[in-house]
Parts: C-alpha cells; structure tokens; sequence
C-alpha cells in the first residue's frame, strides 16, 4: 500500500519514516511539511494511506482532510489528544498520540482496510459498515445492505430492506463515505445501490423491492454512459 507522511516537526518524520521502513509492507511516496504543497501532490498522485498531523502550518491537519474530495485513509497524529474526537467524526483509521511507539503504530496500520487482500474477487470490496446515530443510539449499517439514499433537508433517509434510518448526516457526507462502492447519484436527493436496480424505463429507475426513483436530467447522461452502454 502507498502512503503519504504529512509533518511539519523533522523529529516526527524521521520516525514515522523509521516505522514504515521496519514494517516492510508500506510504500512511501513523499513526506511533505506543507499541506498545501501535499493537496497538489495528492491532485496527480493518489495514495491509500494518509498519516496526517492536525498542528500544520498555514493549514491544520483536520481542515486539510476537509477539504480533500477524494479522501486516502488516515490515520491522525498530534501531541494534543482533545482533538481525538473530531478526528474519529471524519472517518479516520485511528489517532496517534505523540509520542507513540512502534507496537501503537503497528497497531493502528492494522486497521487499515486492504481490500486487495480481504476479497478474493477484485471488484468486490471488504464489508465496511458505519454507525448511524439514532437517537441515544447508534444503529450499525452494513453499506451493501443499503438500498438507496434520500436527502431529507440537512439529514439523510437510509432505505433498507424492510425499514429505514434517518441519519444525522446529510446526503454529501454519505457520498464521501461510499465512494469507491458501486452507488451512484441519479438526483440531486437520491443515491442508489446499483446493484438494486432492476430496470430503467425513461427517466425512472426500477429497484429489486419495486421501489421507483427518478432519473434526473443533470446525472442521466453519465448514468446512461457509465451503466447502459
């Protein structure tokens, strides 16, 4: 797996470098100290891993991972342990608290999905799920169990067989945590699980369950040139 070190304290380089090098399974493309040079690096070369620092010059490192469209996995690095939880809200692998040692960073690369090694087909990726808040609880949602997504203001209505959850979460940030799994954007409110659809007659698209969703007139001639060839 390729990886990037993004750190601005030579210190904390030099021995991120020195454990990836004594794991032996990572491949490091570049360390940079500036955030704003590793956004442009990232723009022409994408990596599978991130170890990110949150205290970065001109830019922190949680603004950073903001502002990315599409995101590596990360794993977190800072001295300041208050921004732990902000950092698990965004999806990151794991947080790294400095100083750490080669057995806590061993530990937190093992988290990291490789799904060339978890699935013996290609186009079929590991199980990933996400918890979903739901009142005072959180609801574990497989996402190759959604069927679709429908924007519901600032929150998100997730259709599965048989039920649905409203997510505190909208429609775009949904987006951002499927990417690289086979949904697709078929509206401006809807995203669909490509492998519930049954037909498309028109601008509507036909799910397993009989569930009919629009075709919007913005995403149908990618949809048609992507799937209906």
């Amino acid at each position: 797996m390729t990886c990037l070190i993004i750190e601005d304290q030579p210190p904390a380089q030099r021995i991120l470098r020195k454990y990836i090098e004594d794991l032996g399974t990572l491949q490091l493309l570049e360390v940079f100290g500036d955030p704003l040079k590793a956004m442009a690096f990232l723009e022409e070369h994408p990596v599978d891993l991130l170890f990110l620092d949150i205290n970065l010059p001109k830019l922190s490192g949680i603004a950073f991972l903001k502002t990315l469209q599409k995101k590596p996995q990360v794993i977190l690095t800072t001295a300041y342990s208050e921004y732990a939880l902000e950092g698990y809200e965004l999806d990151v692998v794991d947080y790294l608290l400095k100083p750490f040692s080669f057995e806590r960073f061993l530990k937190s690369v093992s988290k990291v999905r490789r799904p060339q090694m978890e699935s013996h087909s290609p186009a079929a990726p590991a199980r990933k799920e996400h918890f979903v808040k739901i009142g005072y609880e959180h609801i574990r949602i497989a996402f190759e169990d959604i069927l679709y997504l429908a924007a519901d203001g600032d929150y998100c209505e997730i259709f599965l067989e048989g039920k649905k959850h409203l997510s505190s979460e909208s429609l775009k940030k949904w987006i951002e945590l499927l990417e690289g799994w086979d949904f697709f954007r078929i509206h401006k409110s809807y995203l669909v699980n490509i492998h519930q659809i049954d037909k498309v007659s028109g601008n509507t698209i036909f799910l397993h369950d009989g569930t009919q969703l629009p075709l919007g007139r913005a995403y149908k001639d990618d949809f048609m040139g992507k799937y209906l060839r």
